[in-house]
């Protein structure tokens, strides 16, 4: 299996896809502004988000033996809790003078205020960028663009995948839409989140929340943009295949219609109808003989409107057209040769490429022995959806060579007129053939 558009794989324009699609949902001036609103909430422990607003304090810091930092404010005496994780980050220090933003835990009784964000350390104005070195930053950002572009180019080739040959695996827009669903929502959960505060990155399952706008933002347009292109890429693609399909069926037509003609209306068959018809004239049977014209003449006039023919005909049509054909061959074999033809009129009306039946009858007659003793009784019936030829297999003493060429061509034209493949079944005693018919 792999990916085909024509002849070439589109995987690189795939690539730049996703790598745009990345480059767009890291650094649009959209995204930015939503981040830098969000870069406080960012700053903050996820538990403190419905707590009091913040008050600016000064005081000197006191470090527990268990690392955890007691804020003694000056006026008051009272505490404010500094978490471990923050002292740890911030390389605090018992005796520093700091000036904080605390805020009140609410949804905790009666407990100490947090520090929520550092602003003076020591008389010095503290800068939170200073926590990681430039590439730190670059290396989150790379990290950010490369972590983009592989889902997205995941994305693009799940939505795309087919088949060499064959329609893609999710046809409905809908499915692929919800494979899309899928595997985003999966790549939300491993996407990276860095607190701007802090310098610390981490995977949204890792927060204890797991919701975020900004991510979850930029996997949405991420989602939406491949959805689009990749509804684009796949209408492209069938139109192609269309268009290929055409110019292969007009091949395939002009191909049909010259072996046709040549292995029917060439000077052998000519002379052999000729033969049959003089036969019928020096025997004076005249009412067999203008019989005999009307069948030929009906058989010319069917084989030259319907080599070319690229629509599908009727079963009717194509019944009357071997019935004629079957005609000139029992004139000429008198009773060597039987056509037991059991088509139910249920499908009269069904569909099928034209001239289906002539390279069957043909081959028959051609690559099996015909004597009085052993007449060739050619079998032609419905059954289940199908027009089904059968032979039996009597070898020639001097088999003749064939090119396959009538067989091939009507196998090429079945897969590109009904989409369905023709079942050929040669046993040791048997020839089938079962050709799908199409509803009308």
């Amino acid at each position: 299996m792999k990916l085909k558009i024509g002849t070439k794989s589109p995987i690189i324009s795939f690539t730049l896809v996703a790598l745009a699609i990345s480059l767009i949902v890291n650094f649009s001036y959209m995204l930015l502004m939503v981040v830098n609103q969000s870069s406080e909430i960012r700053g903050r422990k996820p538990d403190n988000r419905h707590s009091s607003p913040a008050v600016v304090v000064e005081g000197i810091l006191g470090l527990s033996v268990d690392g955890y930092g007691y804020l003694i404010e000056n006026q008051t005496l009272d505490s404010i809790y500094v978490d471990r994780r923050s002292v740890r980050r911030l390389e605090l220090e018992s005796g520093d003078v700091l000036t904080i933003e605390a805020r009140n835990q609410d949804r905790y009784e009666g407990a100490h205020p947090v520090m929520s964000r550092l602003l003076v350390r020591n008389g010095q104005p503290f800068d939170y960028g200073s926590l990681y070195n430039s590439s730190d930053q670059w290396e989150v950002i790379l990290y950010q663009i490369f972590f983009y572009t592989v889902v997205s180019l995941l994305l693009l080739v799940l939505m795309t995948f087919r088949r060499t040959g064959d329609r893609p695996i999710w046809t409905s827009l809908f499915a692929r839409a919800g494979v899309a669903v899928v595997v985003t929502s999966v790549a939300y959960l491993l996407s990276p989140i860095t607190f701007y505060h802090t310098g610390e990155t981490k995977l949204v399952c890792q927060i204890d929340h797991m919701l975020d706008f900004v991510v979850m933002l930029k996997c949405l347009f991420m989602l939406a943009v491949v959805l689009l292109y990749s509804q684009i890429y796949v209408l492209i693609y069938q139109r192609q295949q269309i268009l290929l399909e055409n110019e292969q069926l007009q091949n395939e037509n002009l191909t049909t219609r010259y072996n046709m003609l040549v292995s029917q209306i060439n000077p052998h068959f000519f002379f052999n109808s000729l033969n049959s018809l003089s036969m019928l004239v020096r025997e004076r049977d005249s009412e067999r003989a203008l019989e005999y014209i009307d069948q030929l003449s009906y058989t010319f006039r069917y084989i030259t409107q319907n080599g070319n023919n690229s629509e599908l005909v009727s079963l009717r049509d194509e019944m009357s057209f071997a019935k004629a054909y079957c005609y000139m061959f029992h004139i000429r074999y008198a009773d060597k040769i039987f056509f037991d033809i059991s088509v139910s009129e249920e499908y009269y009306e069904y569909k099928l490429p034209a001239l289906s039946l002539q390279p069957l009858i043909g081959n028959a007659v051609k690559h099996n022995a015909i004597t009085s003793k052993n007449p060739l009784r050619v079998s032609i019936r419905t059954e289940n959806g199908n027009l089904v030829v059968s032979n039996p297999k009597r070898p020639l003493l001097e088999p003749q060579v064939g090119t396959g060429t009538g067989l091939q061509n009507l196998c090429s034209r079945y897969e590109l007129m009904l989409g369905k493949k023709i079942e050929i079944e040669c046993s040791g005693n048997e020839f089938i053939v079962r050709l799908p018919l199409k509803r009308a």
